[in-house]
């Protein structure tokens, strides 16, 4: 198997594991898929690969950076997970994803 195939796995593979109600940034998502610096190429993954959960995965700082239409149906996905915004951003500290050190399994931050 090529590299630059068994990092699009990897990465494909970490996408799938947010749980909704929890998002990841496109550079956070390159780091745990062992793939540190390229975010540009999550998004490539995210155009090319059907069926993902796009709407999970968000610019640094909870940042949509989608434009128009496609940014009001993230929104719109997200709201409907009961991801919360603060202000045009996801609130990240409520719903950010942590990857294991492996970059398999993320764990949830709870807040009672």
């Amino acid at each position: 198997m090529p590299p630059q195939e068994d990092k699009r796995t990897r990465v494909v593979r970490c996408i799938r594991s947010l749980p909704p109600g929890m998002v990841s940034s496109y550079g956070a998502l390159a780091k745990a898929a062992g793939w540190p610096g390229a975010a540009r190429q999550v998004v490539r993954i995210l155009h090319q690969v059907p069926g993902l959960p796009w709407h999970r995965v968000v610019g640094s700082g909870g940042a949509i950076k989608l434009r128009g239409e496609q940014a009001a149906e993230q929104r719109f996905r997200l709201r409907m997970e009961r991801v919360t915004f603060r202000g045009a951003r996801v609130d990240m500290k409520r719903h950010e994803f942590h990857f294991s050190k492996m970059g398999r399994v993320g764990h949830r931050k709870w807040f009672g």
